[in-house]
């Protein structure tokens, strides 16, 4: 179940990363931006809380200084303010104050009961009905920012205390001062902070994306140095090694890989050296045993003209060992051939043939002309060059294996294909009606001594005909292939290119042909 959960919240994101263009989807990509989300985090996070602090210690020394150079002054016009003071006595205290702080750009204000009077051109609106109630009701000083038209503004209100008889206390005199004072200045410090912050952002960002690119480059190397080593392992150079530097988990995969390497170079030269042994016994056995079964062949001619001669149980003796002669010469050269395959030894003796008429000689020379179905084109129609006798190896394995293992009716055709290269091939399809080819024997069926089912385990065939086959057709350069047919029974192809110069078979020729 936790399994199945798993597997679910990973689709959406495998989703997502299919639409992800591939070179984004590399691991110098994914760690560029690894390092710049990093580095972007720790920036911003880091200068979010550089700003709060740097922001809060302006504002708040600022603060701080305002509330107490205003209350300094208020202290020292109190005792020359009366516990009930006209307009001009209020005045007076304003100036005073504005005198006290003559370049600070204050804005103050001087209230007792109805009366009001402040800075000229300052009506004061700004202050909060909350800020003059707590002025009214308490002896300490109050403060509050404020947003005006877009500009800061800190307000501090005050009451004027004054003595009560005989010292024993101080008690509210009813007199209020107000100040107003932009904070403007230290709004254009914190912006000059942010702006600061944000270049420091940027000069981090573009160091996390050379350090990532210098580390990636570090750690690529030797991930790029693997993979130019298994893609020419791949070619067959198991020689290749790879430098290992260091002590860490790279070096140690490139170690990993040196030892696989090393392994796989000692198994597979011992598998060359195996076969390499197991074919030149092949073929030192089949030319150890050519020369006797040379001999015997000439003898068992000679008993098969004489066999009508001997009794019913002697004839048939003879005719079994004529057969088992023949079964075994035919072994014998399959091997052979097989032998020179792997040495490399074939060479094609090219010519010019009409490929109808040499596909007719095939059928006409083992005498299956009646036994087999032909739709070729006419003489002369269809010519190519090839090996004539190999090209009569693979016609005879094909038709010989379809009238041994198929059923009838086994049909021969032949014709031509063009592709978008401009590339011809002549198409040569031998078919019967037989039950086909098992599935299971499908993947094997040009494998050397596969013989598909037990039955043909002990049939006249070696198992190495269609492997004959299918080595003769890619010496010319080109395909075979096998299949079943839809209504039954098997097809094999053969694709031989050809030359441009040859013509296609003309349509009424094929129509014709039989």
């Amino acid at each position: 179940m936790n399994g199945g959960r798993a597997a679910g919240r990973a689709r959406p994101f495998r989703a997502l990363l299919a639409h992800v263009p591939l070179p984004l989807r590399g691991l110098r990509a994914r760690l560029v931006a690894a390092f710049v989300v990093v580095a972007v985090v720790s920036a911003l996070s880091t200068g979010a809380l550089a700003f709060r602090e740097a922001r809060t210690g302006v504002l708040q020394q600022s603060q701080d200084s305002v509330i107490q150079q205003f209350r300094k002054s208020v202290d020292t016009v109190a005792p020359y303010t009366p516990a009930a003071p006209s307009r001009a006595d209020l005045q007076t205290a304003v100036n005073h104050v504005l005198y006290d702080n003559p370049s600070q750009g204050w804005r103050v204000m001087a209230t007792y009961k109805d009366l009001r009077v402040g800075t000229p051109g300052a009506d004061f609106g700004e202050l909060s009905p909350e800020l003059r109630r707590t002025v009214a009701t308490t002896s300490a000083t109050v403060f509050q920012r404020v947003d005006v038209d877009g500009h800061p503004w800190l307000t501090v209100g005050t009451p004027v205390a004054y003595d009560s008889d005989g010292g024993s206390g101080s008690g509210l005199s009813g007199t209020a001062m107000y100040l107003m004072v932009s904070q403007g200045a230290e709004e254009g410090y914190v912006k000059a902070m942010v702006s600061g912050i944000e270049r420091a952002t940027v000069v981090a960002l573009a160091l996390a994306v050379v350090l990532a690119l210098l580390a990636a480059s570090g750690v690529l190397r030797p991930v790029r140095a693997l993979r130019r080593a298994t893609r020419r392992m791949a070619e067959g150079h198991l020689d290749v090694r790879l430098t290992v530097n260091g002590s860490d988990e790279l070096a140690e995969l490139s170690q990993s890989f040196n030892d696989t390497a090393a392994a796989l170079e000692r198994s597979v030269a011992e598998l060359r050296r195996m076969e390499a042994r197991a074919r030149r016994f092949a073929a030192d056995v089949s030319h150890e045993l050519r020369t006797p079964l040379t001999a015997m062949a000439a003898l068992t001619d000679v008993l098969d003209e004489n066999a009508l001669r001997h009794d019913r149980e002697t004839g048939d003796a003879l005719r079994l060992i004529s057969e088992g002669t023949g079964r075994l010469s035919a072994l014998v050269e399959d091997l052979m051939e097989i032998s020179r395959f792997d040495a490399g030894a074939i060479r094609l003796n090219l010519d010019e043939v009409d490929l109808a008429e040499s596909l007719r000689r095939t059928l006409v020379s083992r005498g299956w002309q009646d036994r087999v179905a032909t739709s070729l084109p006419g003489p002369g129609v269809l010519r190519t060059r090839v090996d004539p006798r190999r090209l009569d190896v693979v016609m005879a394995n094909l038709v010989g294996n379809a009238l041994r293992h198929g059923a009838p009716p086994v049909r021969l055709t032949m014709g031509t294909r063009e592709e978008e290269a401009g590339v011809a091939w002549a198409v040569i399809e031998v078919t019967d009606g037989g039950p086909g080819i098992g599935e299971e024997a499908m993947p094997h069926i040009f494998e050397r001594f596969y013989k598909a089912g037990a039955s043909r385990t002990r049939s006249e065939s070696s198992g190495l005909g269609l492997a004959i086959t299918a080595e003769n057709v890619h010496l010319h350069g080109g395909r075979v292939s096998a299949a079943n047919l839809p209504g039954g029974g098997a097809v094999f192809t053969v694709e031989l290119p050809l030359r441009r110069e040859s013509r296609a078979p003309d349509p009424d020729a094929l129509a014709g042909a039989r």
